[in-house]
């Protein structure tokens, strides 16, 4: 059994009967080492596009989507899934973005990606757009929430920035008036992805999985710790939030590309 399965065995997640126990995202690969998985981790979001991902992420993203939107008889409407990782700097955004790109190619309904991580946003440069007008904005308004969405891809790829006066913000993500906004995404569009802060440090992520249908977990292959994961999921089933799916990114093999690509 390898090292990385057994991290997601050990932290106790208790998925829906039907779901992979984990989705291995390996970013990036192959690589020959953490080290230049981090290097590439460290890119700017906005050299990354569905083009580029390897056969092997491509797919397991395609696993995600399919496991967590299109099977098991989901609704079509209103599909709300937070993403949020154990630790700071495990790919989250990364992953939810990848998920946003291959569910909006997937299907025809309208797929809509939120940026609530007000400590690390970073998906409005990952679309090279301003960082203007958002979710901060929503929670202090009553505007409707599509008045703060843009097309970035197609016409069917929405996003929500995280917006200005984030630090006056912050605290609304565990108020009713979140509550509301996420209702209110659900109305709007046909699946809605909300990346959320780390959950070992904030608190925010468990807020919004209450309020949504469910959580992915992101962990970093080879980083994240066992104790950690099982306190947050224990954290998670305490406080009534679903737990969709796990995913473990950043795995690496220690193969090269040219071999890789032929298995």
């Amino acid at each position: 059994m390898s090292r990385n399965f057994e991290l997601l065995q050990q932290a106790g997640l208790d998925l829906p009967d039907g779901l992979p126990e984990r989705i291995e995202m390996p970013f990036g690969v192959p690589t020959r080492g953490k080290g230049r998985a981090r290097a590439k981790d460290r890119a700017h979001l906005a050299s990354l596009r569905p083009a580029d991902l390897s056969r092997a992420a491509r797919e397991e993203t395609l696993r995600l989507v399919q496991s967590v939107f299109l099977l098991r008889g989901t609704s079509v409407e209103g599909r709300v899934v937070v993403f949020a990782s154990v630790d700071s700097g495990s790919g989250c955004s990364r992953v939810c973005l990848q998920a946003a790109h291959i569910l909006a190619e997937s299907v025809p309904g309208s797929v809509c990606i939120v940026d609530a991580n007000f400590h690390r946003p970073s998906l409005p440069n990952a679309f090279a757009v301003r960082n203007q007008y958002g979710l901060a904005n929503a929670l202090r308004t009553s505007e409707p929430i599509r008045d703060f969405a843009r097309v970035v891809r197609g016409e069917n790829l929405w996003l929500i920035s995280c917006g200005s006066g984030i630090d006056q913000s912050v605290g609304l993500l565990h108020s009713d008036c979140a509550k509301q906004r996420i209702e209110d995404l659900r109305k709007e569009f046909n699946y809605v992805l909300i990346d959320a802060p780390a959950l070992n440090e904030y608190s925010e992520g468990v807020a919004l999985g209450q309020f949504s249908d469910g959580l992915v977990l992101v962990l970093e292959a080879n980083s994240t710790r066992r104790d950690s994961s099982s306190r947050i999921a224990e954290r998670l089933r305490a406080t009534h939030v679903n737990i969709l799916g796990a995913v473990l990114n950043k795995r690496t093999f220690p193969i090269p590309d040219v071999l890789y690509r032929r298995l």
